[in-house]
């Protein structure tokens, strides 16, 4: 089975157009650095798939030049064409993006790869906004607890038969771990409806952290963190999952930067309408809203929001793009900016682009056709050559119908995606 798997990944790699890799460097239990790497492929159909290509130990340093040389021995062992290479996307390591001894520099040093883009993927740098939450000590207290139960075998046989005993609906804590990003979010709402539960479990505890069970100001700190990393999970999720587009993307960031904004508006009212734990902790302290510290954590919202707007900044001169490639026919298009942007994005002739893309706005056929959802498999390449050479670019990092700019960035949350499906199974040629 292993071997029939490996020709038809073969065969997919030879009969492709072109295609993209993603690449991501984890440490695994037993300490081996592996490096995983995902291909995504174009075909003549304008069908794009992706599959897990390999999985590459590296037993001693991850530094830009270890991993290059890693997956440079891969591509010579197993003849990978890269010519047919367009993209490749990474996480915002340095030993992946530095300029000088980065793994993607080391590639543009090499006469073997071609003129590729690369990108850092939009779930990374999600989870990197999310960092900006500096309530460092909310969590430290709640690990300390939990890990006080969970780490010793007997406190945690105890406490979960107290909780069994208390007919509770969960009957453990969780644990958190950074390289989880969902991880903090799971593990504060667990540790929140389970904090009554704890505190009469560990009454009477020497452990110095427990009296910040009880301190009214934390226990505010600790439903707004409960809160926000609800919020940030939700978009995390939204980003994730089978055929997302970046279309999908783009309106789901958008989204949540505007939710953001509102928000900070609400607090300011102090309105506690999305803010559910809040809420209920000021019921159990029997205290009115009016009395809640609203700047502290509005001062929070605002840091988020800033480095959304700064990660995400692309945002705004993409969207255009990405409307104009939905739906091309609107007469509200900035023909003369679209085509500038295109341009510069996959290397054409802006005043080339233009005569095409006024020509389709003028296509009475396609036009015709556009609700029918293939309208970019009707092109013929010799009315839009240079359309033609964009789908096909775009096609191998995402869909036939997104723009090359943005999708690459999408690339790591499909290696993800992949990765949860396949384990650890290694495609080896």
């Amino acid at each position: 089975m292993a071997e029939d798997l490996t020709q038809q990944l073969r065969k997919d790699i030879e009969d492709c157009e072109c295609f993209s890799l993603q690449l991501d460097e984890s440490t695994d239990v037993s300490d081996t650095a592996q490096l995983c790497v995902f291909i995504r492929m174009v075909f003549t159909d304008m069908t794009a798939k992706e599959e897990l290509l390999t999985i590459l130990p590296m037993k001693e340093h991850t530094r830009g030049e270890d991993i290059f040389r890693t997956f440079k021995n891969f591509v010579d062992k197993t003849k990978l064409p890269m010519s047919k290479l367009s993209s490749i996307t990474t996480d915002g390591a340095p030993a992946m993006v530095g300029r000088c001894n980065g793994f993607i520099a080391k590639c543009r040093e090499d006469d073997t790869f071609p003129d590729f883009l690369n990108y850092h993927c939009i779930i990374h740098q999600h989870a990197l906004c999310a960092k900006m939450l500096n309530m460092k000590e909310v969590m430290d207290v709640s690990l300390k607890v939990a890990c006080s139960i969970r780490a010793r075998p007997l406190q945690r046989r105890l406490f979960r038969a107290y909780l069994e005993d208390a007919d509770c609906v969960h009957t453990d804590l969780l644990l958190h771990t950074d390289v989880r990003w969902l991880s903090r979010g799971n593990f504060l709402e667990r540790f929140r409806v389970l904090l009554p539960e704890i505190k009469a479990f560990l009454h009477g505890t020497k452990l110095a952290e427990y009296a910040r069970l009880d301190d009214e100001e934390w226990l505010l700190d600790l439903a707004f963190l409960t809160d926000i990393t609800h919020m940030l999970n939700e978009l995390n999720l939204e980003l994730q999952g089978k055929d997302r587009t970046v279309v999908d993307m783009i309106s789901s960031v958008n989204a949540f930067k505007r939710r953001l904004h509102l928000l900070c508006s609400k607090l300011q009212r102090k309105d506690l309408a999305n803010f559910q734990n809040i809420a209920s902790e000021l019921e159990k302290q029997g205290k009115d809203s009016a009395l809640l510290d609203n700047m502290r954590y509005t001062e929070q919202v605002n840091n988020i929001t800033s480095d959304f707007e700064k990660r995400f900044r692309d945002f705004a001169l993409l969207e255009p793009i990405a409307t104009f490639m939905c739906y091309p026919f609107s007469e509200d298009h900035d023909i003369d900016s679209l085509a500038q942007n295109i341009g510069a994005v996959f290397h054409l002739n802006p005043s080339a682009l233009e005569d095409e893309m006024l020509s389709l706005q003028a296509d009475i056929q396609l036009k015709a056709r556009a609700h029918a959802g293939q309208l970019w498999n009707l092109f013929r390449v010799e009315k839009y050559p240079n359309s033609e050479v964009s789908q096909r670019s775009e096609a191998s990092d995402l869909r036939t119908e997104e723009l090359q700019h943005v999708v690459a960035q999408v690339q790591r949350l499909q290696t993800r995606q992949a990765a949860d499906r396949w384990g650890s199974k290694t495609t080896e040629w």
